[in-house]
């Protein structure tokens, strides 16, 4: 049997991305999580527990069914004591043949994966911040700073060193308004 796996991710809430890819493997059975956290992932869980010896797991990405790598790995290895099998699309990862990647390969979809798990938990963060109000970013320099700053620049009477002392704004971020 194979069984496509998705869950929300920040940019695919709804699954929708997924879906076209899982649509086109001609799955007997699709599982959905119903949100994205790493914890509680009771539809994963139940899959794995419910799994067949010869059952095919079917995934979009990496991503989309490990949280990290070690995850990764402990989620193969319950596949691998039931008799089941792996298949990750994007990365064109299919455990059902017995053909081995070269090192270069594996070390490069670990690296993807890797950078997956930070980027969505970055942008998870980010959208948690903004729901709260909180202004994400470099904070701004008062205006009155940067004015002042910039007087003291054009005066010709102080350094650098001199003006970042005395208004907190730095050499770089001066010249940047300099240049408006």
């Amino acid at each position: 049997m194979l069984i496509g796996y998705m869950r929300p991710l920040q940019e695919d809430l709804e699954c929708k991305s997924q879906q076209k890819y899982i649509e086109k493997i001609n799955c007997d059975r699709i599982v959905i999580e119903e949100h994205s956290s790493a914890k509680k992932r009771v539809k994963l869980k139940q899959m794995i527990d419910n799994l067949k010896q010869g059952d095919t797991i079917v995934v979009t990405k990496l991503f989309v069914f490990a949280d990290s790598t070690r995850h990764l790995v402990e989620l193969l290895d319950a596949i691998d004591a039931k008799g089941g099998y792996f298949q990750s699309i994007k990365e064109g990862i299919d455990t059902s043949k017995n053909i081995t990647d070269s090192f270069k390969t594996i070390v490069n979809h670990l690296v993807e994966f890797q950078s997956d798990v930070i980027s969505e938990k970055t942008k998870k963060g980010l959208n948690e911040a903004k729901q709260k109000g909180i202004v994400t970013g470099r904070p701004r320099k008062p205006d009155e700073n940067v004015r002042r700053a910039i007087e003291m620049y054009q005066s010709k009477n102080f350094t650098l060193m001199q003006i970042k002392e005395e208004t907190g704004i730095s050499k770089s971020t001066l010249y940047r308004y300099l240049e408006q």
